[in-house]
């Protein structure tokens, strides 16, 4: 496999980063298929390049929109002519609100995220100087509480009807609002896989997504119709992400599922015993050191993942059963070394990898070069390219 890499990118320099328009045409089926007849948000901050927002949108049927990560880069997509994009988190900076509620009342579809009273207040106050009536989506926690242990992430402050209904009548209560949308995002199934390192973790993730699923379920109908007995004209509910598609598929309440990750296919979610996924991105190190028989060394490689931190947020080895890293050293800021099994390795030669991560690959390199069959496809810029840097 990485001989039809290397021949297709033999003139580049490493390090660079790699993007398998093959692979990404399966995964793109994939979650076509995954999805059923729901609507298809397209998660902007797992793809990170205007170039392949564009293409997966033109592959892929029923998109409805995309979600993006922050206010800047909501306003810089806007500006590439896209449309219907709903903030994933809700923004507290004015100035880019006003920017964003300008293309607004000149016809975009934008819609803000919201779960407390500040959030609404600085909407409200902004929408009124604009003159615009301010789209928003409630985002409703869904995570699990065992007591024993929290299972999901804490982001939401509405994790119950109680909660939920005081903030349902203060937006009721005020100016400017409009409440087009709902989210209750199942992270504790999305993204968290169920074959770790760890085969006991393993079991144990199984049966709590198990019993994860009743109570998302039953906790996300009790909310969505809690809050159309408020705002009856609903546009959507938003569910899902890659590691529970098949699931979130099955929600009546849902009307459209975010996706982002599963295009890419990063290492995190090899962990998902029911994905099959292909590898379509990832980067390339050059080997320009031997200090030992079986150690080589490769310039660069320092991409490590966010979230807790662990040795599931380094990168993988395009073939793990060669390659392995040194437990004292790790994926290096400027060069990693590597121990080598059942190969033979040179100087100059070339070592593949997959960030443990989707979007957070784009942060680091300026282009993907992309590959079709074993042939060169040529560059896709990423928002780096493009000159953005917004988280």
């Amino acid at each position: 496999m990485t001989t039809r890499l290397d021949q297709a990118f033999c003139d580049l320099e490493r390090p660079f980063a790699w993007l398998d328009l093959d692979a990404l045409d399966k995964n793109i089926q994939m979650v076509q298929e995954a999805c059923g007849g729901k609507q298809i948000r397209i998660a902007t901050k797992s793809i990170r390049s205007v170039e392949v927002l564009r293409y997966i949108q033109k592959k892929l049927e029923n998109v409805v929109g995309f979600m993006t990560f922050t206010a800047a880069e909501t306003l810089f997509l806007l500006e590439q002519q896209f449309d219907d994009l709903l903030l994933g988190y809700p923004v507290m900076e004015e100035a880019p609100i006003r920017q964003l509620l300008h293309f607004v009342k000149e016809g975009k579809i934008v819609t803000f995220m919201v779960d407390r009273p500040e959030h609404i207040e600085l909407l409200a106050k902004l929408g009124q100087e604009i003159g615009v009536r301010v789209q928003v989506c409630i985002d409703i926690n869904v995570s699990n509480d065992f007591k024993v242990l929290y299972f999901g992430t804490k982001r939401s402050s509405l994790s119950s009807l109680e909660t939920l209904t005081p903030f349902l009548k203060t937006i009721q209560n005020t100016p400017s609002i409009e409440v087009v949308g709902a989210m209750g995002y199942e992270a504790q199934i999305a993204g968290v896989g169920n074959r770790p390192a760890n085969a006991l973790k393993g079991r144990v993730i199984e049966a709590m997504q198990v019993q994860a699923k009743k109570q998302v379920t039953q906790f996300r109908r009790l909310a969505i119709a809690h809050i159309k007995a408020y705002f009856p004209n609903l546009r959507f509910v938003n569910g899902g992400g890659s590691g529970s598609m098949t699931y979130t598929n099955q929600q009546k309440e849902v009307t459209e599922m975010t996706v982002g990750s599963a295009f890419y296919a990063p290492a995190l979610f090899d962990q998902f015993t029911h994905l099959q996924l292909e590898k379509a991105a990832g980067f390339a190190l050059r080997v320009t050191r031997m200090p030992e028989k079986n150690i080589v060394v490769c310039h660069g490689g320092g991409y490590t993942a966010s979230g807790a931190i662990g040795m599931d947020r380094l990168p993988v080895f395009y073939d793990p059963t060669t390659f392995a890293y040194l437990s004292l050293e790790g994926a290096g800021e400027v060069q990693t070394p590597i121990k080598v099994k059942g190969k033979s390795i040179h100087i100059g030669d070339t070592i593949y990898f997959r960030h443990a991560k989707a979007g957070e690959l784009c942060e680091r390199f300026q282009v993907l070069h992309a590959i079709r069959g074993d042939k060169y496809a040529g560059p896709y810029t990423t928002y780096r390219g493009d000159g953005q840097c917004f988280l």
